[in-house]
């Protein structure tokens, strides 16, 4: 089973390059999330229609091990957060999903 976060986003305009590089698989939250073993990986999408409309798809080996990660690394987690509420104008948690198997 797999576990997936979805977020949706908007950068600020004039700052959609430092949003993706913090936000991408290489950036700095995949950075912190990588510090769990349950952690399978980061995916940012831009819409295609709307050049100033992110997703991020957060995959995980079961919504445990986020829990689990979020409880060990909530100092970080947190202080992230706050670093880069500056990139965006909207941030909104779409869901969460497990695999249909």
């Amino acid at each position: 089973m797999a576990h997936l976060i979805v977020w949706e986003f908007r950068p600020r305009p004039g700052r959609e390059q430092e949003f993706e590089f913090a936000y991408g698989p290489r950036g700095e939250w995949a950075s912190l999330f990588a510090k769990s073993e349950g952690y399978l990986g980061t995916e940012l999408f831009r819409d295609p229609l709307d050049a100033h409309r992110y997703l991020t798809l957060d995959r995980w080996v079961s919504r445990e091990a986020f829990e689990t990660f979020r409880r060990v690394h909530s100092q970080e987690y947190e202080a992230l957060d706050r670093r880069f509420e500056e990139l965006t104008s909207h941030e909104a948690a779409l869901g969460s999903y497990e695999t249909a198997e």
